[in-house]
């Protein structure tokens, strides 16, 4: 072997992990966080959460991906640890579908059909098809399975080159005294463990097993116990997102390693136990690509039928590992409260699958939005009736919010360096459009809140003709933010086209409150100080409805991609929408004001 031998080698070996990088990436946009939803909705039933794992770690190719997503899971308060347990099993049996695809590197045959399910004839063929996807097709989910095809071909061409550039490291003695040396057990398995920690991803550590394969060097003896460390090596990556976590994130990892081990010395007992008694001849053979996928699937399924019963035994031992006395001053538990468990949702681990990352923040927005508006609703009520505890609560709401605008904000940033799809792209734009703009409804719940207390400490008392005005002001305010908060939650488009005209309307109201503010004010019936509150308090919710306004028109704009919003709103504006008009028409007659 020369040295442009091993230049072949590094560059399949470089294709091959790329095609593998691609390949995950493109399933995983395919996929748009729908498998991971699967996941999240995950009942309490083992067998179901061993099947779930198994797919979904065999569609999106990774079960470090799978492994890290539970622990997110289980961080967030979104899984239990007894429902992770299956999940992780499953992970272990999913990611062996990669050594099966991988072992059509080995096809022999002069058939047509045989030599054409060979990588280095069809793998051209997927090329083709998915470089014509990205480049010609318009359609965002055809370029995504443009992406995976171009990605498995690379992956299998990278296979394929790798596995022929390693051929003449048979003839290499040394080469073949260090896998002979691989063949003790615990050699092997320590190999194993340390090379697919290094590289985090037990699916490529298995593919360059494969590829080692062709020289005809590696002998089942030292192919087993390698396996076998491959499997314990893949938790490194799951320990690593725990740190940092929660008790129970932290105990899931732990659940991972402990059943790769306790599965692996189980195995290894029982296989070399077997094969002292036996001697099993195969042993000694070459092992071949298929051979590598067969002890793979074999070990992964025979350690989930053994070890699934005792699942609650796995989730105790990580549990006397993790003790609830282990959480010190320095690193509380987070607070079991609603508001705590909604910013678990925006969890660094998520943003490994952009596509769930992207609608956990579109579920902590739309909790932002509602607590927005309970905001204000609950400052209206202190201009029916003050009290302390609802003012209190208003100002609790208001920080609250201002947090959930920080913790989205640097959230959607870090979310914005990842591979986003067009749909998840748009997302984002219309959540970083609207938070700012629920971020200030609920300051301005809070001068609301302010007025009514300087009315309260002042023994102040609107004219009865001021308050009927100001109470069909809040109505028609309330029903504007409603719409708009109903709208940006479905992005619904009706709903999202029926703000405006009743935005539209609210500032006619404003303006005649103001305008009969002064004609009172002319005949003594109150006073400046009086007019003074009265206008901060409308002030206040005219410019909520302008948010609900821009509300509105961000989600109009993502959902018609291209739309000029100012264009829009002055088109609308002058009349030239008849739809618009009837709307208008029909909340002006709504909210008339009391004569």
């Amino acid at each position: 072997m020369d040295f442009f031998d091993i230049l072949t080698m590094l560059g399949g070996l470089a294709l091959f992990l790329y095609g593998m990088d691609t390949m995950g990436q493109g399933l995983e946009k395919l996929s748009g966080g729908r498998l991971e939803r699967v996941l999240e909705g995950l009942t309490s039933s083992r067998l179901k959460a061993v099947l779930l794992g198994a797919v979904v770690t065999g569609v999106i190719q990774s079960s470090s991906a799978t492994t890290v997503m539970v622990v997110g899971f289980v961080n967030s308060g979104i899984m239990k640890l007894s429902q992770a347990v299956g999940v992780i099993m499953g992970a272990n049996i999913g990611t062996t579908l990669t050594s099966w695809l991988l072992s059509l590197t080995g096809i022999e045959g002069g058939n047509f059909f045989v030599r054409l399910m060979k990588p280095s004839s069809f793998s051209p063929i997927l090329a083709l098809a998915g470089v014509f996807l990205v480049m010609f097709s318009g359609r965002e989910k055809k370029k995504d399975l443009g992406s995976i095809l171009v990605g498995f071909a690379i992956l299998m061409f990278g296979m394929d080159t790798m596995s022929g550039a390693v051929k003449p490291l048979a003839d290499v003695p040394e080469f073949t005294g260090i896998l002979t040396m691989f063949s003790h057990p615990l050699l092997g398995l320590l190999a194993g463990t340390i090379l697919t920690a290094v590289i985090q991803s037990s699916s490529a550590s298995v593919g360059i097993l494969q590829a080692l394969c062709a020289t005809g060097a590696v002998s089942y003896s030292s192919a087993v116990p390698i396996i076998m460390g491959q499997n314990i090596g893949t938790c490194v990556t799951a320990l690593l997102s725990a740190v940092g976590a929660s008790k129970n994130a932290r105990r899931a990892s732990l659940v991972h390693l402990y059943f790769n081990i306790i599965g692996t010395a189980v195995f290894m007992a029982v296989f070399y136990m077997v094969h002292a008694v036996v001697e099993l001849p195969f042993m000694g053979e070459s092992a071949n690509a298929v051979g590598i996928a067969v002890v793979h699937s074999l070990f992964n399924i025979t350690a989930t039928l053994i070890l699934l019963p005792f699942s609650d035994v796995l989730v105790r031992l990580a549990c006397l590992t993790v003790p609830e006395r282990a959480e010190s001053a320095d690193e509380p538990e987070m607070d079991d409260t609603e508001a705590e468990s909604a910013f678990r949702l925006l969890d660094v681990r998520f943003l490994e699958t952009p596509g769930y990352a992207v609608e956990q923040c579109r579920q902590t927005a739309v909790r932002m939005a509602r607590l927005s508006q309970e905001c204000l609703l609950a400052s209206t009520e202190l201009l029916k009736e003050y009290d302390t505890q609802t003012a209190e609560r208003v100002a609790w709401l208001e920080s609250l919010v201002d947090r959930y605008e920080d913790e989205l904000g640097t959230y959607m940033v870090k979310l914005g360096g990842r591979k986003l799809s067009v749909n998840d792209s748009r997302t984002i734009s219309l959540l970083l459009h609207c938070i700012s703009d629920f971020e200030r409804i609920s300051d301005h719940g809070m001068n609301v809140m302010i007025a009514a207390g300087k009315m309260e400490e002042k023994k102040m008392e609107f004219s009865r003709k001021a308050r009927k005005e100001l109470r069909m002001y809040l109505r028609a305010v309330q029903e504007d933010l409603e719409t708009a908060v109903a709208a940006f939650e479905n992005n619904d488009l009706e709903q999202a086209f029926s703000v405006e005209p009743l935005t539209e309307v609210i500032d006619g109201m404003h303006k005649s409150v103001k305008a009969n503010h002064v004609k009172r004010l002319q005949k003594g019936k109150c006073s400046v100080e009086q007019g003074f509150v009265l206008s901060d308090i409308t002030d206040n919710l005219g410019r909520v409805a302008d948010h609900c306004s821009n509300i509105a028109v961000s989600v109009m704009e993502i959902e018609r991609d291209g739309l000029d919003a100012h264009g829009y709103l002055g088109s609308l504006k002058r009349g030239n929408d008849e739809r618009y008009n009837r709307l208008a028409e029909y909340y002006r007659r709504k909210y008339t004001m009391p004569e």
